[in-house]
């Protein structure tokens, strides 16, 4: 499986996360959510990030769904 690229973030004095894609902001976490992402996000920082933002289900849905295999 391809490695999501072009994702970073920045923590804020606040305590809140901001996650942008590209230059563009993809999410924001505040609270919680931003501690629990901060906890997890050395593992695999792009991986991460594409996940919590939702970003990570981009390429062959379409396709896929037409497979002969897949039609019901």
């Amino acid at each position: 499986m391809g490695e999501a690229q072009g994702f970073a973030y920045v923590q804020r004095a606040d305590g809140s996360v901001v996650i942008t894609h590209h230059g563009r902001v993809a999410g924001t976490l505040r609270g919680g959510r931003a501690a629990e992402f901060l906890a997890e996000v050395d593992d695999d920082p792009q991986l991460v990030m594409a996940r919590w933002t939702g970003n990570y289900r981009r390429g062959n849905e379409r396709a896929a769904r037409q497979h002969p295999r897949n039609r019901a």
